[in-house]
């Protein structure tokens, strides 16, 4: 079986921070979205992986290089423009041929091993599996109905969803699924819905088995998503301190990578702390990554994501669930204090009272 990873996509909702890099390489808890998705496939031992690329793609190929980091081999795969995740599939016939493939959406995240999912498509052998997951807006996702455990229905964003059942943005398909995205149409949007190549195989009479997931999945495409996602696998880490610790407390599971140092400053885990990172006379944490080469000085950061070069010094009030770009400065200036709600993108120069 080989692997379809989807990594085309602007990533509109997550600017200003998608202005500059690929919305699959965004950080959460110091690693690249993209790279749990790549670790993931290759655990459930598919390692022939292809990749769909965009705009972004000189950055993602950059980022993954050939796969043997994550122990695949990598092929890219162009696609002009982002035209729907069927259109996708489409363009990667030539490289899946015939043999069943597990699709992924780059910018997902599930806690469920996919190793389960791949044995039951080979074992069963249907057309197309399908994984689901309850959510409290299915508005804004694809959405399944099911009858007596068949799927019956697929809707791609409806304003009156069936049930709550989100597609999650992982599938598993045999060759069946290419005649199925070759006689749908774009939709409202100008796209080839996945879900509209779905409902084809269903009612061309093709075995589409759903899934219900019992972990969490995430789609990291909002602010308040990358937090969440952050702040789950947080949750996850064992803590251990390899850069240097001086007249400070670090309280919890906390990961302080090597050439991190610290002094005189309070730490709430869970934290991950990157490389060559200077904490001074700060408080950090619960619930925060701060990454690689990172500056904070006389500051308290929690429940936020603050990605490599940054700094952020002598901010009296404290910065709160907030995303902060590569190589921005935060700097105090004179005004009142308050908490303070960031996403900024790369490069930023901000004045914080």
């Amino acid at each position: 079986m080989k692997g379809l990873v989807l990594s085309g996509g602007r990533g509109t909702r997550l600017r200003p921070l998608t202005y500059s890099w690929a919305k699959q390489l965004v950080p959460v808890m110091n690693k690249p979205i993209l790279f749990y998705g790549l670790e993931a496939l290759v655990a459930a031992g598919i390692t022939q992986i292809g990749i769909v690329v965009g705009d972004t793609r000189h950055e993602i190929m950059a980022a993954v290089g050939d796969g043997r980091r994550f122990g695949a081999t990598v092929t890219y795969i162009e696609q002009a423009a982002p035209l729907g995740l069927a259109h996708a599939v489409a363009i990667a016939e030539d490289y899946l041929g015939t043999e069943p493939f597990l699709m992924y959406l780059g910018d997902n995240l599930i806690c469920q091993s996919l190793a389960g999912l791949v044995r039951r498509f080979v074992e069963e052998k249907p057309n197309a599996q399908i994984l689901l997951a309850h959510v409290p807006n299915p508005q804004e996702f694809g959405v399944a109905e099911l009858r007596q455990g068949q799927v019956v229905r697929l809707l791609e964003k409806p304003a009156v969803p069936p049930s709550d059942l989100a597609l999650v943005g992982v599938y598993l398909f045999d060759a069946s699924i290419f005649d199925a995205v070759k006689s749908i149409t774009p939709s409202r949007r100008g796209e080839l819905e996945i879900t509209d190549a779905i409902q084809w195989l269903i009612e061309a009479g093709f075995n589409v088995l759903p899934h219900v997931i019992s972990g969490w999945w995430k789609d990291t495409g909002k602010l308040e998503d990358l937090l969440e996602a952050n702040h789950i696998l947080l949750e996850t880490i064992a803590g251990r301190v390899e850069g240097d610790v001086d007249a400070s407390e670090l309280f919890g599971e906390v990961i302080v990578e090597a050439g991190a140092k610290i002094r005189h400053s309070v730490i709430r885990g869970p934290v991950v702390i990157g490389r060559d990172a200077v904490i001074e006379r700060a408080a950090i944490g619960p619930f925060t990554a701060i990454g690689d080469r990172v500056l904070i000085r006389a500051s308290e950061v929690a429940r936020s994501i603050i990605l490599d070069g940054s700094s952020i010094t002598e901010v009296a009030g404290p910065i709160e669930s907030s995303v902060v770009g590569r190589d921005v400065t935060i700097y105090r200036a004179d005004d009142r204090p308050r908490a303070h709600h960031l996403m900024l993108g790369d490069r930023a120069h901000v004045g914080l009272a």
